[in-house]
This record gives C-alpha cells, sequence and structure tokens, in this order.
C-alpha cells in the first residue's frame, strides 16, 4: 500500500510542474495530510518558503500542529516546492472580524 501511495505521490509531483507554487501546494495538500485534515485546513499563502495554512479550529489546531516537520516534508515532496515552514492560524469568523 505505501508503495502505492508513493508512486500516486511522484506522479501527482511530475503533474504539478507547470503550476505555480501557490497552486502546486493547494494540490498537493489533500494528498500530504489526508481528507479529514485536509477539509479543515486551508492553504492560503506562500511567502519565502513558509506556507500559510487556515484551521477551521483549536482541535486542529493543536493536531497540525504536531505534525507541521512530516506536513512540511510531505508538501515538499508531493508539490515539489522549497519549504522552510508551516504558518498557522486559526480561521476567523464573522463575529471575530466584527471586533
Amino acid at each position: 500500500m505505501q508503495n502505492m501511495r508513493d508512486l500516486l505521490r511522484g506522479t501527482l509531483r511530475q503533474s504539478l510542474r507547470a503550476m505555480s507554487p501557490n497552486d502546486r501546494l493547494a494540490a498537493a495538500w489533500p494528498v500530504a495530510c489526508g481528507k479529514a485534515m485536509a477539509e479543515r485546513g486551508e492553504i492560503i499563502g506562500f511567502i519565502d518558503g513558509v506556507i500559510q495554512v487556515e484551521v477551521a479550529d483549536v482541535t486542529w489546531l493543536k493536531q497540525m500542529m504536531s505534525m507541521r516537520s512530516v506536513l512540511e516534508h510531505d508538501l515538499a515532496r508531493v508539490a515539489g516546492v522549497k519549504v522552510t515552514g508551516i504558518h498557522f492560524e486559526l480561521k476567523r469568523t464573522l463575529g471575530d472580524r466584527a471586533r
């Protein structure tokens, strides 16, 4: 099973080459972290090697932070871009924006 995942990741990396780094990372996100986590976090930027991820809630923020190094490595490998870090931030709600 792991060999199939590696094959799919390599194939995805090759097909993403024509895209911008932001688009490559967005496409690699669900592959690198899985469907459940991908649905609760969104890549919102990529500046100077640092990926910015907006996270749905505190529980998922803690989970993603605990997996930071794995996510950095897997995103870099799948997307084929140099990743120097990931910055996670909580998604702001409408009530937060009004303050």
